[in-house]
């Protein structure tokens, strides 16, 4: 019987644990390193090595340490947020008191151990990018720079870590980095997530104004943040058919031309969700504009990696 209570007790934790981790939002880094290999792998060029199962190996593990990584990015920055989050996200596990702030910083830093060993397998251009972008998480979350109280600033601590280096690390898995292709690529993703990362402020501004975060719709307002933010939905993907015709990209033209265009609409789209009622963005959890930005995000991974595999 106690060792029954006992297991259910360690279920219990390792229940907090996973939710502590934010479980649905490590796919995407995920899938953009395999999806960042896959497209390396398709593109001209000469690969690190001849060997596929190698090279499978690699994309991965670049995939783990990206999930990894993303964890640890998200325990950081729950530690420094708990005093927005028993506002804003009162049911996560440390304003919730279902786990303690030592817990919580115990396993962000064998997180993050962890991240780097893994991208450290990889090779050392793999293992420089994780370790640049893990300087970036702790920095958007973290005093004494915690540059998620401007705007600017925690637009680029995300937009540079999770699109352009996320894209170039899934490259480094497969091809070197010393080259043009990879970066330009990566600056689609970081175009994009410049603008869309907004959407997840939106809901917390209540907690963000009373903690001094002043993002963009604490410091314009909703309906003045989401125009300012509306073109980074559909401007980048407009680069698309540029990189082809201009020789950068060389993946299937056709469907990386159809990719941008369709991409493009579908921002549109976002935009008309994001400006048709603005004052709604503020009095919802979860906009649907922030899982629009979440599945185009996925949605341009894969079509990458199929213009390239094809």
């Amino acid at each position: 019987m106690a060792k029954q209570m006992e297991r259910g007790q360690n279920r219990g934790r390792l229940e907090v644990y996973l939710q502590f981790t934010r479980p649905f939002t490590l796919w995407p880094p995920a899938l953009g390193m395999v999806s960042g290999g896959l497209t390396a792998f398709g593109a001209a060029g000469t690969n690190l090595t001849p060997d596929p199962l190698r090279l499978a190996l690699h994309i991965a593990l670049g995939a783990l340490m990206a999930a990894v990584l993303n964890a640890a990015s998200n325990g950081i920055n729950q530690i420094y947020d708990l005093p927005l989050d028993a506002i804003n996200k009162p049911r996560r596990p440390l304003p919730a008191g279902s786990m303690s702030v030592r817990e919580a910083h115990l396993i962000t830093a064998v997180l993050y151990a962890m991240a780097l060993a893994l991208a450290a397998l990889v090779n050392w251009m793999c293992f420089s990018l994780a370790l640049v972008a893990a300087i970036f998480t702790w920095a958007y979350s973290a005093p004494p720079l915690r540059t998620k109280r401007h705007a600017l600033g925690a637009n680029l601590t995300i937009a540079i870590p999770r699109g352009l280096m996320l894209k170039v690390a899934g490259w480094t898995t497969v091809k070197s980095f010393v080259a043009v292709e990879p970066w330009a690529i990566g600056s689609i993703f970081f175009l994009f997530l410049l603008g869309a990362a907004t959407t997840k402020d939106f809901a917390d501004m209540k907690g963000d104004a009373a903690h001094g975060c002043i993002t963009l719709p604490v410091k314009y307002g909703v309906r003045k943040a989401a125009w300012m933010i509306a073109p980074f939905f559909v401007l980048p993907f407009l680069l698309m058919p540029l990189g082809v015709h201009l020789g950068v990209f060389t993946g299937n033209p056709r469907l990386l031309n159809g990719l941008g265009v369709g991409l493009a609409l579908w921002g549109c789209y976002t935009v008309w969700l994001l400006v048709r009622n603005p004052e709604e963005l503020a009095h919802t959890e979860n906009h649907p504009s922030w899982t629009h930005m979440y599945l185009m995000m996925m949605a341009l991974q894969i079509g990458f990696a199929v213009a390239y595999l094809v």
